[in-house]
């Protein structure tokens, strides 16, 4: 399901590394050179992330937006989450099964599981998120994963039985979602609900404070079924502007932030970077993209989106926005992975046949300013990007520069990212869109892609429809063959290729750095998150949540 937006999610995106095994970078021989030799977890301290973009909604089933699903996976539980090894594990959840060939799900909630306010969490509250979400009225963009139910069955208090009329590859992604409470958010329009700024969770970790455009602050909680956290305080700082996190960083101020390739390549070297910080580098489970409104008169005509996106030297961007800090991208597949395209590649620059498509589309210099136009309309459009993103801006920049050899006049925009969101994406106010996505462990696409997911607030923000996509979208998700879903992967990435709804543009790096006094980490193959209930902090090395 969670096929979520990135403000700044790697490499320069705000803090995330649910992602994919990192290399760590250092050149000190032990995290105990300089922050001592304790090895016991210690209890308390906080913890300061840095955030590019502010939570917008902490009901994660009406947000899309990775900083909002970042506080939230703190706040509350759900069902299944994924372990160290990216396998499925029970959390909320003592046991599960899969039956009838997988169109029966059977789960046992753990006894004794309780919301903040001291009410139990049972099979009723996973109904209520169930019925919930699945309501046309809720306007969730992640509505379809529950609207695949045929049957919903509460056993007993802490047993229910989830029934599909067919088999449904994502199905158990599914519960890997947050349970919400039945007792708070009963009766309640949950889009205006109050509940969206002071949630009631059952998770680690608690809301104690939202100040805008500052900072968000959570307490570990005392009634956590699995025990309090270690860490007493988690805080996210609020700071749009990434030069200015780094310094923040610096200054001890932060403990974590995603580096640009320039901090993590030329600034972070040196004895004092080594003694205090640990660097990781991974390729990132994100891809960047240039994302078309398809309702604009230009962007409807595939030979115009092709000319742009044959324009773009993405080798170029790489080399001088990334610093080589990442890879060419021709689809929403991470390479390597097994949906990933075996044959296709990058679309390469190719100045030529470009001016030839925009040619054949009716474009011409008719007034020669060094700009085409079409019946009097000129070729330009705006990028629309979120604020602070150096990263995005940059390769924004490039971009323009690169498509004015064409005859386009590009224009570059950027908003603070909560009203991105809400104002521009959602509502489909942009001609297009620079942004990320992140990229789930099932490949499902249907969220993006499919036709029906395009209302607003729906992911399919771009307003693209193909009736054979839409297709080849819905048997990707009903068929257990793997062999079979990759033939349909491959399928739908050249469909893609062909039409260029999005400029595909790059996978990057994730560069974070990580203070060496946060201790417990343990790289896997699920990054390093999967375990921070068990992070800790030596107790020589707190700091208060005011000091932070």
């Amino acid at each position: 399901m969670k096929k979520i937006l990135t403000p700044v999610r790697i490499a320069v995106f705000t803090f995330s590394l649910w992602a994919i095994l990192p290399c760590v970078a250092h050149t000190v021989s032990s995290e105990d050179t300089f922050f001592g030799t304790t090895t016991e977890p210690q209890e308390g301290g906080s913890i300061t992330f840095g955030a590019l973009g502010e939570a917008s909604n902490l009901i994660p089933y009406l947000s899309s937006d990775a900083a909002s699903h970042e506080v939230a996976e703190l706040i509350y539980v759900s069902p299944l989450r994924y372990n160290k090894e990216l396998q499925p594990e029970p959390w909320a959840a003592d046991s599960w099964s899969i039956e009838e060939d997988g169109k029966l799900l059977r789960f046992t909630l753990h006894k004794g599981i309780l919301w903040e306010d001291g009410q139990e969490l049972t099979a009723e509250d996973v109904a209520f998120t169930c019925k919930l979400v699945a309501d046309p009225s809720t306007g969730s963009p992640y509505a379809e994963d529950f609207q695949r139910i045929k049957e919903f069955r509460v056993i007993d208090r802490y047993t229910y039985e989830v029934r599909y009329e067919h088999y449904f590859a994502r199905a158990i992604s599914t519960w890997m979602n947050p349970i919400l409470p039945k007792h708070i958010l009963e009766g309640q329009d949950i889009r205006t609900s109050p509940f969206a700024r002071k949630p009631i969770g059952a998770g680690p970790y608690r809301l104690a404070a939202w100040e805008p455009g500052s900072r968000i602050i959570l307490h570990a909680s005392p009634t956590y079924f699995r025990g309090k956290p270690h860490i007493d305080n988690v805080i996210y700082r609020i700071i749009p502007d990434s030069s200015t996190m780094f310094m923040e960083t610096r200054a001890g101020r932060l403990d974590i932030m995603d580096l640009t390739p320039l901090q993590y390549l030329r600034q972070t070297k040196g004895p004092e970077w080594d003694q205090r910080f640990i660097k990781y580098r991974y390729l990132a489970s994100v891809y960047v993209y240039l994302g078309f409104n398809l309702e604009h008169p230009f962007f409807k005509d595939v030979r115009v989106r092709r000319a742009i996106s044959l324009g773009i030297n993405r080798d170029d961007i790489i080399r001088g926005v990334l610093l080589g800090q990442g890879v060419p991208a021709f689809g929403p597949f991470k390479p390597g992975t097994w949906p990933y395209h075996p044959s296709l590649q990058p679309v390469r620059q190719d100045i030529k046949t470009a001016q030839a498509l925009l040619a054949e589309a009716g474009f011409e210099d008719s007034d020669a300013d060094g700009i085409l136009d079409r019946e009097g309309q000129p070729l330009a459009f705006t990028i629309l990007t979120n604020q602070g993103n150096e990263q995005r801006i940059l390769t924004a920049t490039v971009m323009q520069a690169q498509l004015k050899k064409l005859g386009i006049d590009v224009r570059i925009r950027t908003v603070e990212w909560a009203a991105f969101i809400r104002e521009f994406v959602n509502k489909g106010r942009f001609d297009t869109v620079l942004l990320g996505w992140t990229i789930p462990q099932d490949p499902d696409l249907y969220s993006v892609w499919h036709s029906s997911q395009t209302f607003e607030g729906g992911l399919n923000f771009t307003h693209y429809r193909n009736s054979e996509l839409d297709t080849l979208l819905v048997q990707a998700q009903s068929t257990p063959a793997r062999d079979t879903r990759i033939a349909l992967y491959h399928r739908i990435q050249e469909i893609l290729d062909n039409e260029q709804p999005y400029c595909f543009l790059f996978v990057p790096y994730a560069l974070p750095v990580v203070q060496r006094r946060i201790r417990g980490i343990a790289p896997a193959l699920a990054g390093i998150m999967y375990n921070f209930e068990d992070w800790w902090i030596p107790k020589a090395y707190q700091l208060s949540e005011t000091t932070q």
